[in-house]
C-alpha cells in the first residue's frame, strides 16, 4: 500500500473555488480502481493550506490516477497557483490503531 499526504495551498481568495474543484476531482478519484482513500481538509483558512491524504493499493494505481485526464486538467489548472509538499510513503503491516 502507499500513503500520498502532505500539504497544498493556493491563494485564500481562491481557496472556495479550489475545494469545489477538488471535491469533484475527489468524487471521481474515489472511485478509481486500487484508490482506498481520498480526501482533503481545510487546515488553515486565512492561509489557503490543505492538508491531503491518500491511500493507494498500489503503483500502477497511483499512476493511473496521475495520468487520468480529470487529474492532468485539475493540476494544469491550478499550476502555478497551487504550492506545498506532498510526499508518498510505502506502508506494510496495516493494523488497528489500538492492535
Amino acid at each position: 500500500m502507499l500513503i500520498v499526504t502532505g500539504y497544498v495551498q493556493v491563494e485564500p481568495s481562491e481557496l472556495a473555488q479550489f475545494c469545489n474543484e477538488f471535491s469533484a476531482l475527489a468524487t471521481a478519484t474515489r472511485r478509481r480502481s486500487g484508490n482506498l482513500f481520498y480526501s482533503a481538509a481545510v487546515e488553515d483558512p486565512q492561509a489557503g493550506r490543505l492538508l491531503v491524504v491518500e491511500r493507494w493499493e498500489d503503483q500502477p494505481s497511483l499512476s493511473a490516477h496521475l495520468e487520468a485526464a480529470d487529474t492532468v486538467a485539475f493540476v494544469t489548472r491550478w499550476q502555478g497557483r497551487m504550492w506545498g509538499n506532498i510526499e508518498k510513503y510505502d506502508a506494510s503491516n496495516k493494523r488497528g490503531l489500538m492492535d
